[in-house]
């Protein structure tokens, strides 16, 4: 069962006019009423747009979170009616319905299946095994009774006639400045992918191949551009590697050193590991050492960063695909979907 996670809903009052007093006359408007107008500070408008361009990110988030929330509790409103329709249309109760369809038919939760259990996630259990054995049992026997509730709401929701109106905030497009940053794949590309990644991310490192799959899936039709954002308090070494790849990208060479440092699960930025990664990529090592050696590679590094954090980004990775944010390792069915999506819009 899915759990919601919001816990944040923003309500903004500007003010409410009452009826003027009898015989009082309202002052005309200095300008014409606009909905797009959210304040008028000394005769000068803020608009919704002003709004949007200083928290557009933050604000999405917030009317994401908020039309999951609806969306969940409608799924659940919409499945609550079908099941008492079912049950009335047997002549049972739902307590019955539930005891028939998914109690029964759920099946129990068998001694093979706990150790099967127990097994594939040995590495996370801590504690006597034994103990917990009536523990992992419920929690199998929960899934096993979501799992057949939910293939009898689905089928009663293919045999229903439902018209859901409830309509998905328009995706935020994030401006992000790309000049100058590596890309990988096409650049004519019509959907862009932009990672702000740390080199020493664990997590980062764990999505390199998912994002390998998308560019060998969508082949001449997504690029990767990639932007530093180094976690200094999380990986204090990270920067300088993401200063040392901006010098591989100077020879050209910035894909190479970008392999080179996530095949190695160190977080380590010494000079001989730097120079380990350069060799790898097969870079001058003069010209990179005199490129490490002055300020263009620290500013350059500095600049992505200061853009990543006015985004709103605090963690990574973070990606916008053709704008639209995707926040940390996701699957690679969480790309595909906006991917997709994306590439039918620019067919239309």
């Amino acid at each position: 069962m899915r759990v919601s996670s919001l816990l944040l809903a923003v309500f903004v009052a500007v003010g409410c006019t009452g009826p003027s007093p009898s015989g009082a006359q309202t002052p005309a408007p200095s300008a014409p009423a606009s909905p797009e107008v959210l304040a008028v500070v000394n005769g000068a408008p803020i608009t919704d747009a002003d709004l949007r361009k200083a928290a557009g990110l933050e604000l999405a988030r917030v009317e994401e979170q908020l039309y999951q929330l609806r969306k969940d509790q409608l799924d659940g409103l919409i499945a609550l009616r079908l099941f008492e329709a079912e049950a009335k249309r047997r002549g049972i109760t739902p307590q019955q319905l539930e005891e028939t369809e998914v109690v029964a038919k759920a099946g129990v939760v068998t001694e093979p299946e706990v150790d099967a259990f127990i097994e594939a996630n040995r590495a996370r259990i801590r504690g006597d095994v034994t103990q917990l054995r009536p523990q992992v049992r419920d929690f199998l026997q929960t899934q096993k009774r979501e799992q057949r509730r939910t293939a009898v709401i689905d089928g009663l929701r293919t045999a229903a006639t439902i018209d859901v109106r409830l309509a998905a905030p328009a995706p935020f497009r994030a401006e992000v400045d790309i000049a100058g940053a590596p890309v990988r794949g096409d650049a004519a590309a019509l959907v862009t992918i932009i990672e702000y990644s740390d080199f020493h991310c664990p997590f980062c490192r764990r999505v390199q191949p998912t994002l390998a799959a998308l560019l060998d899936r969508y082949k001449g039709k997504v690029r990767l551009v990639y932007k530093h954002l180094p976690l200094d308090q999380l990986h204090p070494n990270a920067r300088r590697v993401s200063e040392a790849s901006y010098c591989a990208g100077k020879q050209e060479k910035f894909w190479a050193f970008h392999d080179a440092v996530y095949a190695d699960t160190s977080s380590d930025a010494s000079e001989a590991t730097l120079t380990r990664y350069a060799t790898t990529a097969g870079l001058d090592a003069a010209a990179f050492t005199a490129c490490l050696a002055a300020p263009e590679a620290r500013e350059a590094v500095a600049r992505d960063l200061a853009q990543g954090e006015a985004l709103g980004l605090s963690s990574t990775p973070g990606f916008f695909v053709n704008g639209r944010e995707v926040r940390g390792a996701q699957p690679i069915e969480a790309f595909t979907a906006i991917i997709d999506e994306e590439l039918r819009g620019a067919r239309r």
